[in-house]
């Protein structure tokens, strides 16, 4: 049951989370003026906080059902962790304070903020990743790096075609041929899963001794964590009209 629990938390994160990460890897391209860039990032910043619960759910779970896995991961991957955590900060610092001063200097530098912690956080999981199912280190490990950053960008760049309109639309649904965006966003979903599946196996998935205790409290809140994340998608489920509290 501990591994699937894990299982659960982790592909939640990478298939969720990645579609936000995508958006904010292609802002340049699918934002070409500031207000378009404003308009794009409507489409994700209701669901971004939401996603990141996940990430933060599949860490306690590493915590506290399989604390040797966890530190096998940090002591080998010491420096991709760190790597990723700021990337995560700068990424939503990013997204928080663009729209906090007026002005198109502070958006242009807030905006490239959004840019980098993106593309940091896609290359430190295909680093990650990348070494997990392969084994792969130093210089070798920048191929399937920029493979699982090239996903993330295309799932981005779909679930953006689910959100906009217009000309964003047209140009975030490049992925899919300009039509059939909710089969290609399966797909790159799908992708991601399989990803996540194949590199679980690799893991030595031995839980701890806490399961017992711990197993029933995640069960307990998984379904009310489903439902938030539910209410929220059905909520927004609307295609982006403007810019939003970002």
């Amino acid at each position: 049951m501990e591994i699937f629990i894990l299982a659960f938390f982790a592909i939640g994160y990478l298939v969720l989370a990645g579609a936000d990460i995508g958006v904010g890897m292609t802002l340049p391209y699918l934002g070409r003026s500031g207000a378009e860039r404003r308009e794009v990032i409507a489409a994700i910043a209701p669901f971004f906080l939401g996603n990141e619960v996940w990430l933060v759910a599949t860490a306690g779970v590493l915590a506290g059902l399989f604390p040797e896995l966890e530190g096998e991961l940090l002591a080998g991957n010491y420096s991709v962790v760190v790597t990723l955590v700021l990337a995560w900060v700068v990424r939503d610092v990013g997204l928080w304070l663009r729209g906090r001063v007026p002005g198109p200097r502070w958006r242009a530098f807030w905006d490239g903020a959004v840019v980098a912690g993106s593309w940091g956080l896609a290359l430190s999981w295909g680093l990650l990743l990348g070494h997990v199912l392969l084994g792969i280190q130093g210089p070798l490990a920048a191929l399937p790096a920029l493979i699982v950053a090239a996903l993330f960008a295309t799932h981005g760049m779909t679930f953006a075609a689910l959100r906009l309109r217009g000309t964003l639309r047209a140009r975030a649904a490049l992925p899919s041929g300009g039509a059939g965006e909710a089969r290609t966003y399966a797909l790159t979903s799908a992708a991601l899963a399989a990803v996540g599946v194949l590199a679980g196996l690799r893991l030595p998935l031995e839980p701890g001794t806490s399961g017992p205790l711990l197993v029933p409290v995640v069960l307990t809140l998984i379904p009310l964590l489903v439902a938030a994340q539910g209410w929220v998608w059905w909520t927004f489920r609307h295609r982006v009209t403007g810019p939003s509290y970002l």
